[in-house]
């Protein structure tokens, strides 16, 4: 009974309220239109801020930072090879006969250590054969050098491979990208593994030979062309990325002045590596006349060697005819481009990089006999 009573009070009140609170909605509209926007703010808070699309990555800035990357990494390279030149003309490549890829980061410090290091080097033929009156001192020098161009070695393969693990992490790189940078970077270690089989070439004992120890000519070739190919690819991957291509017709002569670039870029590569084949042989020291050999237009002893595909590679004559003449071929040829490319319109990069090519032939040419007369003055006065 008072269970029943308690019911009926409490439903009764219920229906009253709320009749009560509808009559009140209905007379106030202000107080509706204030509900209205206090629940509408309340989900909006919930909500929270509209969110920003996500950046796609990689995008323009990314290929950007890429790009210079790789520029910067090609530029390294340059480095390697003028340290290598440097190496080559101060004969300084075989006074490491380790090779170490942690342990010899460090040079000598105690004259214990540098006394050593000198006792290993003076078990080699280089020494025994040229350099028997070596002083400590002056193989400190030559120490440092090959020890400065390993590092640089050393640095170019972290300038490669940490930034290229840190972009790949990011998303920085295309599918395709991807396979390029591993390219650049198994090119890079192998390049060291080259170099190290160059080294090693100068340091083994053949006793049927007294000619001044030095690495395979074609060992040598392989290193640099090598490093010639890393610095081109890094390069024109970098600037890939930077620089959009300019759209132009496919017209007969822009398609003969492609294939006539090309055809340059092949003879100076050529021209290159035959350049590797002279210091590798000291061929440089043979005649120190031009462009007569001797007083004449071709040297008597050019096929002194049998077969005669020999002398090609090991006649010291031969492969210094052949880098003179690839060297003028490749000046005209560059010459050639040239103007060939004055009579065109061509977009402001392209122009301005064929002047700067043609600009490095004719002083490369210039250096090039300045070299050759020093080296001949140096080799006289021994």
């Amino acid at each position: 009974m008072l269970l029943s009573k308690l019911r009926t009070t409490i439903f009764c009140g219920c229906r009253y309220a709320g009749k009560g609170f509808q009559q009140n909605s209905h007379q106030r509209p202000q107080l509706r239109q204030w509900l209205v926007r206090r629940n509408q703010s309340s989900i909006t808070v919930e909500a929270g801020p509209p969110s920003t699309p996500a950046v796609a990555v990689p995008n323009a800035a990314t290929n950007r930072i890429v790009g210079r990357w790789l520029l910067g990494c090609s530029g390294l390279v340059v480095g390697a090879v003028v340290l290598g030149g440097v190496t080559r003309l101060t004969e300084s490549g075989l006074s490491m006969v380790d090779w170490h890829l942690v342990r010899e980061m460090k040079p000598p410090q105690s004259e214990a250590e540098w006394e050593a290091e000198f006792s290993k080097y003076k078990q080699f033929p280089e020494f025994k054969i040229l350099n028997h009156e070596m002083t400590l001192p002056e193989f400190k020098f030559i120490f440092y050098m090959e020890w400065g161009h390993r590092m640089w070695g050393r640095l170019v393969g972290l300038a490669y491979i940490l930034p290229a693990a840190y972009f790949w992490k990011k998303g920085y790189f295309t599918r395709s990208m991807k396979g390029k940078v591993l390219g650049l970077c198994g090119f890079v270690f192998f390049q060291g593994l080259l170099g190290w089989y160059m080294v090693k070439s100068g340091l083994e004992e053949n006793p049927e030979s007294h000619d001044v120890p030095r690495v395979s000519q074609y060992r040598l070739c392989a290193h640099l062309g090598s490093a010639l190919v890393l610095y081109c690819a890094s390069l024109w991957t970098g600037l890939t990325l930077m620089l959009p291509a300019h759209k132009m017709a496919d017209s007969k002569r822009l398609m003969q002045l492609r294939k006539f670039a090309k055809g340059t870029g092949g003879l100076i590569f050529l021209t290159a590596l035959s350049g590797a084949f002279v210091a590798g042989l000291d061929a440089g020291l043979v005649y120190n006349s031009f462009p007569k050999m001797a007083d004449k237009w071709i040297p008597d002893d050019i096929l002194a060697f049998s077969p005669a595909l020999k002398n090609i590679f090991e006649n010291p004559t031969t492969v210094q005819f052949d880098h003179r003449i690839l060297g003028i071929g490749s000046l005209t040829a560059i010459t050639g481009l040239y103007l060939f490319s004055r009579r065109m319109m061509l977009p402001r990069r392209a122009k301005i990089a064929i002047g700067l090519l043609a600009a490095m032939a004719y002083t490369q040419v210039c250096f090039q006999a300045e070299i050759s007369t020093t080296q001949w003055c140096n080799y006289m006065s021994l």
